[in-house]
């Protein structure tokens, strides 16, 4: 059963089972990257908020076997835990004061966002784009993010440059960045993933990499780290010398010494090896080798 028709009966069958007081959509929701995700969104009647239900992991699970009508008590038990206790007045959002405190920045791959970007604020940086959304915190929904669109900017009577400005003030501060070496990495499989914890000492024993992971606290959506005024000019200080940045993801870059031994071809395929095979499609932020260099204090796409 293809993915649509299998929303359908997902939406026919909860229309019969919650009645008239509830209004049941199914939304194609577009994320990053172009990937596209079927959301099912149960409203009640007297509610102005819900909680977007993404289908496709149970669409998958459906084919693989699991009975529909677990799947229809799984998808209902998942709405009644996630939907907020009451509404959420959002008019403060229309009001640039209240919202401009926290206007943060993100990155994205440019090429296979084209189509989105078209209606987002934004700025070209390399072969990708700086875009800006509202870091939302709150009691009810806890924390989220409003991705921020032209429409916004004019309601606000703002622009791009002075989304920018405070967007380098307020990432850094919400979502400080943090470094990790390869140890910290290794380290941290090793207490999430073993059944057995290693000892220390053996940790210890493993070869120091010549490179660290670069990405913020709460480790989403730290590439944009590599931007925040300083923050490259600070690695290159540790370690002394220029580097390679690998994009790793939306959510973490690599950063790897330039040693002279490195073979750049090898580096490019390694990352699109990965980006293949171990990064979730809307994950992807780019295929491309950057450099930092030390000298000229600016990234550039290694050319092939």
């Amino acid at each position: 059963m293809e993915i649509k028709a299998f929303a359908g009966k997902v939406q026919d069958v909860l229309k019969r089972e919650l009645g008239s007081n509830y209004k049941v959509e199914i939304k194609e929701v577009r994320k990053n990257n172009g990937v596209i995700l079927h959301g099912l969104l149960i409203r009640p009647r007297s509610r102005n908020v819900v909680p977007t239900i993404y289908l496709d992991a149970f669409w998958e699970a459906y084919e693989q076997g699991m009975p529909f009508a677990v799947i229809i008590r799984r998808l209902i038990a998942v709405y009644r835990e996630g939907m907020p206790d009451e509404d959420i007045d959002m008019e403060y959002f229309k009001a640039f004061e209240k919202v401009k405190g926290r206007i943060c920045y993100r990155l994205i791959n440019r090429e296979e966002n084209r189509e989105m970007l078209e209606e987002l604020p934004h700025i070209e940086f390399l072969d990708l784009a700086i875009c800006f959304y509202y870091a939302y915190q709150g009691k009810v929904l806890g924390e989220g993010s409003i991705l921020i669109n032209n429409s916004h900017v004019q309601m606000w009577k703002s622009s791009t440059a002075e989304l920018l400005a405070l967007a380098k003030l307020n990432t850094p501060r919400l979502y400080p960045c943090s470094s990790y070496s390869m140890q910290d990495i290794l380290r941290e499989i090793d207490e999430t993933e073993s059944p057995w914890k290693k000892p220390e000492a053996e940790i210890e024993l493993l070869p120091e990499l010549p490179m660290r992971v670069l990405s913020n606290v709460k480790r989403t959506y730290g590439a944009v780290c590599m931007i925040y005024p300083g923050v490259l000019e600070k690695m290159a200080g540790e370690c002394g010398q220029s580097f390679y940045i690998l994009p790793s993801s939306v959510h973490e870059v690599i950063f790897l010494r330039d040693i002279g031994a490195g073979s750049e071809s090898a580096l490019r395929k390694m990352i699109m090896e990965i980006n293949r095979t171990q990064v979730a499609p809307e994950e992807v932020l780019s295929d491309q080798l950057y450099y930092y260099d030390v000298l000229e204090k600016q990234i550039k796409i290694v050319s092939k």
